[in-house]
């Protein structure tokens, strides 16, 4: 008699549930999020029959530290989409009922009633993981700072938009250093000509006819004002964000270095390194969201649709239409978007591939789409087989002309 093991897991303990082939639940217990509650498990799968290769785990996430201890213990992991859960609950109730001790015991008869209708937990190397982390938290500091940026705006309009209009985009260096030695509007007023020289030539900015001029222009224009003791406060303020923003712009750097190190030294980089427009940092994030696992995607049709570049079909009645997918991995998504953008000025075939899309009435982002769903199944074949990128076989069709160079 096989088990199944369900796990509903929190942040400070986990539910976990076994159920037999029949679907009965024949234990369940709480453990906690450490090594002993670890142990615990794996003395409560022992107890019962199971080992970890024949012991499917059902659980609704793919990185937690217990996700990672079964890996290594050899159990088969299938991580499964909240969603789903969702759904099979629904077969037993429709109350509306939920509790994490029901919820492991939903997760476990997953896998007893569908386990082919759910994917295994890749087996991504630690090489794999180690890019994929770095590749995800380069990814979200990037988007944290523009957060940051946006609160930084949203303070000056309340009282210095004469900054905005010297500088209306604050993600310039040159924007981030004046606003630093000037981060009120009696300060920009006060501003030399001499003084704005050395901030920009010490940002790298080049001194452009007029430039400063202007500068000058924006920040002593005539403009409505908080009284003194707001715009003090408001000031200090700005000059906090800024110091938030100047540490996340090194912080975004050093994790950028530390990406592209560590992904050059991956075996599957020089691969990836060969496609036109897949500069270090949008190859990473390839990689990362696909993994070096080789098995994962036995088709491209399967890499296609977790990347969601593959549409959906929807057909009830005489209703028939094809849609964007909206389930799926939206990092790996994002980077086929950009890739896909890039395509268009280093390789003819893809420009000509998009150009025909556009021509047939695809909006911009549609075309795109289609054209990353053609560089997607290129690239799978490419890994499957270990070969480089070659633009002549991706678009035979494509007019004879020398291959631009990669990002």
């Amino acid at each position: 008699m096989g088990i199944n093991c369900g796990i509903d897991w929190a942040e400070s303990h986990h539910d976990v549930a076994l159920a037999d082939d029949t679907g009965h639940i024949v234990a369940r217990a709480r453990i906690d999020t450490g090594a002993t509650g670890f142990n615990d498990l794996l003395r409560m799968i022992a107890e019962h029959g199971g080992t970890p290769e024949g012991t499917p785990v059902a659980i609704e996430t793919d990185k937690n530290l217990l996700v990672v201890a079964l890996a290594e213990a050899g159990f088969t992991i299938y991580p499964i989409n909240p969603r789903a859960v969702a759904r099979y609950r629904e077969r037993h109730g429709q109350a509306g009922g939920k509790s994490d001790p029901g919820d492991a015991a939903v997760l476990a008869n997953v896998l007893r009633t569908d386990p082919d209708v759910h994917r295994v937990l890749p087996a991504v190397s630690e090489h794999g993981r180690a890019v994929k982390a770095l590749a995800r938290q380069h990814q979200e500091a990037i988007w944290a700072l523009h957060q940051t940026i946006s609160r930084l705006r949203s303070v000056l309009l309340e009282f210095y938009p004469a900054a905005l209009q010297a500088f209306p985009n604050l993600k310039h260096r040159a924007a981030l250093t004046v606003l630093t030695a000037a981060p009120t509007l009696e300060a920009g007023q006060k501003l030399t000509r001499h003084r704005l020289e050395y901030l920009l030539r010490r940002c790298g900015r080049r001194n452009d006819p007029g430039l400063v001029e202007q500068i000058l222009t924006d920040l002593r224009a005539p403009t409505l004002r908080q009284p003194p003791q707001v715009e003090a406060s408001l000031g200090h303020a700005v000059a906090g964000l800024l110091g938030i923003v100047d540490s996340m712009h090194r912080a975004v750097d050093d994790l950028e270095k530390e990406l592209g190190r560590v992904f050059d030294t991956h075996p599957q980089a020089p691969i990836l390194r060969s496609v036109p427009a897949l500069g270090p940092i949008l190859a990473a994030r390839v990689l990362a969201e696909i993994g070096d696992d080789q098995t994962r995607f036995v088709t491209p049709a399967g890499l296609r649709a977790f990347a969601g570049t593959a549409p959906i079909t929807r057909a009830s009645g005489r209703s028939h239409y094809v849609k964007a997918r909206k389930v799926r991995n939206k990092l790996l998504c994002d980077a086929c978007h950009w890739w896909a953008f890039a395509m268009l000025t280093k390789s003819a075939g893809a420009r000509a591939h998009y150009d025909k899309r556009r021509a047939a009435g695809d909006h911009h982002n549609a075309a795109l789409r289609n054209l990353a769903n053609k560089l997607l199944g290129r690239l799978w074949w490419c890994l499957q087989h270990g070969e480089a990128w070659d633009d002549r076989a991706a678009w035979p069709q494509a007019h004879d002309g020398p291959n631009p160079a990669a990002a």
